[in-house]
Formats: structure tokens, C-alpha cells, sequence
């Protein structure tokens, strides 16, 4: 065998089966970008530092979202609930109308340090500011300051995916 040959790639279907056995929250990014809300279903989010308070997403490079949010340097993000498939669904379709107010029918508040929506369904949220932007293949990662957070029902349990399907909290 030659020690000189790489491996051959993995296959694209292979590596999605495989990450999606990695349990993530569902959360809805979202922000204001010339006056005009935008908003996208994301699970690659985590917390990065607490000195300073970091978070990170990730945006693909094609979305709507992705430019606006650039554009608009400050974010905010609404950890979904359990029984939200309806939320997340809504947020990831692509194309979606733009004459429906980028948020439809779904009810949120205006976060006080961004202005950015934070939907009222949301069992906690973060408002950010974008700290540092890093290219990531076809998606950028935005890594973001957090300015507030809120957990408006404690008691409530998050939204998960897993396997390619929405799951709760055992």
C-alpha cells in the first residue's frame, strides 16, 4: 500500500447519516436587515467562550438569510420548543414568499439590545452582535458577541433533531 495515497472521499449521503446521529437543539436566527425582518432555521449553533460571551452559527453561503444577516451585524436567536416542527419546517423552506413578512403568522417580540425578532414560543434566546465572520466551505460561520439572554419559561424543554427527525427530551 502507498503510504502517499489518499483515502478515497467520503460519500456526501455517508456523512450526513453519520452526523445526523449527533442530537442537536433547533433554534431560528433571525434579524433586521434594511428595515426588513429575516429570519432561518439553524441547528449548527453552539456557545464558543465565556470571556468573552460567545456564540457561533452556521449560515449557507446561497440563503436569503445569510447576506441580510452579514449586512445587519446583529442577530438574535430563539431555542425552539418541543412541538415546533411546524416553526422550524416553516424557517428551513427555501423560497419561502417574501410577501409574508419574511415571519408570516408566527408571533414575536423585538429583542431590546438588537431589534431583531425573538419568537414568543421560544424556551430561551440570545441577542448578538457578529464578532468575527470565518469562511466554512459552502456556509460561513458567524461568530457572535451575546449582548442578552432570556429564558422566558424555564420549565420548558427544547426541541431536538436527530437521525433526520424531530425528537423531544425523554
Amino acid at each position: 500500500m502507498n503510504d502517499n495515497a489518499l483515502p478515497p472521499p467520503v460519500d456526501t449521503a455517508e456523512f450526513r447519516r453519520v452526523v445526523g446521529r449527533f442530537a442537536t437543539g433547533v433554534t431560528i436566527v433571525s434579524t433586521v436587515a434594511d428595515g426588513v425582518d429575516h429570519a432561518m432555521t439553524v441547528n449548527a449553533f453552539t456557545s464558543v467562550s465565556l470571556d468573552p460571551l460567545l456564540v457561533l452559527f452556521c449560515a449557507e453561503k446561497v440563503a436569503r438569510f445569510h447576506d441580510a444577516v452579514l449586512r445587519s451585524g446583529q442577530w438574535a436567536v430563539s431555542v425552539l420548543p418541543e412541538g415546533a416542527q411546524d416553526l422550524s419546517t416553516w424557517f428551513a423552506t427555501r423560497g419561502r414568499p417574501l410577501d409574508d413578512g419574511r415571519l408570516g403568522e408566527h408571533p414575536f417580540k423585538r429583542g431590546p439590545q438588537t431589534g431583531a425578532p425573538i419568537l414568543t414560543e421560544a424556551v430561551a434566546s440570545l441577542e448578538c452582535r457578529t464578532h468575527a465572520v470565518h469562511e466554512g466551505g459552502d456556509h460561513s460561520i458567524v461568530v457572535g458577541e451575546v449582548l442578552a439572554v432570556d429564558t422566558p419559561d424555564p420549565g420548558a424543554r427544547p426541541l431536538l433533531f436527530f437521525e433526520g427527525r424531530y425528537r423531544g427530551l425523554a
